[in-house]
């Protein structure tokens, strides 16, 4: 062949290697994931019907001996890290490599009131489609075999968080039918105590930093942005929570005879709670914002999350946000003072004409990387004594009440603090790699999600970057009755770690 009759081919190779690239660095057909997706139902079903309120010791030993067997089976060796309750469960494998990567995965999962399931039990997966009229009809759970993406499965830690759970093992599996090794090792630390605010987790975190080093941290957990597009989340806000308590009469006293005489506590506790904020939502506690800003360069990188504002309201139905921020993810960038549920009384069906002889509040104050957890909770107590409150951390005795109008008893637990990972950290590079090479798309980046993991004892005691993951779906009524997750979100978050698992670090 002349030279002249070669060169066009050479160009056309040029031009079209890109693509040969591309088509190459996502190594698992369609067809492959669509098998494996399927076969992994019975799996997924099994690790549902497992109760996981962490609550209940039993119930979570039977999720830990599960995660024992599970990863056992797929070549992992798994350790139990002791800690005063639940264990946490270490699960590793060498594949020889110089780096080793962490790998954060939640199975416990909120408490359940069956009555405001609609189906047989919340630990009953039940499989559902929506019917002519959009409600979820339940059909049988044989079906799944030929789902659709928009169906859902409805249990309890269906998407927070053993779906991802499911999801990781999945691709395990995998990459291990298709000959893709890591070319990094893994560790798997699982809490089962996630939802109770990790309680022993930083000590545990401290006391086994040998155990669990690593290079860096990715969290499997969260939904993913409302676009349902892939994304990466690189920071979470921390949580601390308080509980307030004010009082009326000894016990509870009937309202005909001492209405307009004995003060009303939970009237007090409304006062008090008001005070805090003003009428757009603002916590008016001096301090309380000190120390966050939003620069022109972070202004940016929020700008460029493509949030609709109208859908956000529409699917909240509210009228108006608060003006903490002025759009949501600059309102998520600040630590936030928010009453989680109060009580005082009777109320519905139990109702009576009552003064009570307490009103509580509970209180989750969401943390930011710039603000000091102990510092926040101290302007909150400051502000309840400015407001002439005598403040206790037990219930008042006798001789108190007689001696001081206003009594609080004021209690609260710091669970973690934030953390925050650079867009352009060697693990936030790696990971955009791999979305891309998966989904063809850059992957939608947040600075920082609103809600909390308990991920800052790995940042801060071993030294790592951590980045989340997200999956799931975004309405998959997380934390609520009728929890859910969308299958086209779990074929899909099995794609996603798949080609985490594929991609070079």
């Amino acid at each position: 062949m002349t030279h002249s009759r070669l060169f066009p081919v050479i160009l056309c190779l040029l031009f079209n290697l890109p693509l040969a690239i591309q088509s190459q660095a996502f190594p698992v057909s369609d067809a492959v994931l669509e098998q494996y997706t399927k076969a992994s139902f019975p799996m997924l079903k099994e690790l549902y019907s497992i109760p996981n309120d962490a609550f209940y010791l039993d119930d979570i030993e039977k999720n830990v001996q599960w995660c024992e067997s599970s990863f056992s089976k797929r070549g992992f060796k798994t350790t139990r890290i002791v800690t005063k309750r639940a264990p946490l469960l270490l699960a590793e494998r060498d594949y020889g490599s110089k780096k080793t990567v962490l790998v954060y995965l939640q199975l416990d999962g909120q408490p359940v009131d069956s009555t405001r399931w609609f189906q047989e039990h919340p630990f009953k997966p039940a499989l559902k489609k929506k019917n002519e009229n959009g409600m979820w009809q339940e059909i049988p759970w044989e079906s799944i075999e030929n789902y659709e993406d928009d169906w859902r499965i409805f249990v309890r830690a269906a998407s927070d968080a053993k779906g991802p759970v499911g999801m990781f093992l999945t691709a395990l599996d995998i990459t291990e039918a298709e000959n893709i090794t890591p070319n990094y090792n893994i560790k798997v630390i699982m809490d089962f105590e996630e939802e109770m605010g990790s309680p022993n987790l930083p000590n545990a975190v401290e006391k086994n930093a040998e155990l669990l080093k690593s290079d860096m941290l990715i969290i499997f957990d969260g939904p993913r942005h409302i676009t349902n597009k892939p994304t990466l989340t690189f920071g979470a806000r921390g949580i601390a929570t308080i509980q307030l308590t004010t009082y009326g009469p000894l016990v509870a006293q009937h309202s005909g005879h001492f209405g307009n005489y004995a003060p009303n506590p939970a009237l007090r506790l409304s006062k008090l709670l008001a005070s805090m904020k003003d009428d757009e939502g603002r916590v008016t506690i001096p301090g309380f914002y000190d120390g966050v800003s939003i620069s022109p360069e972070v202004e940016s990188i929020l700008r460029k999350v493509p949030d609709d504002e109208a859908q956000i309201k529409n699917r909240l139905q509210i009228a108006e946000a608060d003006k903490v921020g002025s759009y949501y993810q600059e309102a998520i960038q600040y630590p936030s003072l928010n009453i989680r549920g109060m009580q005082s009384g009777w109320i519905d069906e139990k109702v009576r004409t009552i003064i009570p002889a307490w009103a509580r509040a509970e209180i989750d104050i969401r943390l930011v990387k710039e603000t000091d957890p102990e510092r926040l909770i101290q302007l909150v107590k400051n502000h309840i004594k400015d407001q002439g409150y005598l403040v206790l951390d037990s219930v008042p005795r006798r001789g108190l009440r007689l001696t001081n109008n206003k009594i609080a008893t004021f209690n609260y637990e710091i669970s973690y603090q934030s953390f925050r990972t650079d867009f352009d950290s060697d693990v936030g590079i790696w990971l955009r790699k791999a979305l891309k090479n998966a989904f063809g798309e850059e992957p939608i980046m947040i600075r920082m999600s609103g809600g909390s993991i308990p991920i800052s004892p790995f940042v801060s005691t071993l030294d790592i970057p951590a980045v989340t993951v997200p999956t799931v779906n975004r309405d998959n009524n997380q934390h609520s009755p009728n929890e859910n997750i969308r299958l086209g979100n779990y074929r899909e978050g099995i794609k996603t770690m798949v080609a985490i698992l594929n991609e070079k670090l």
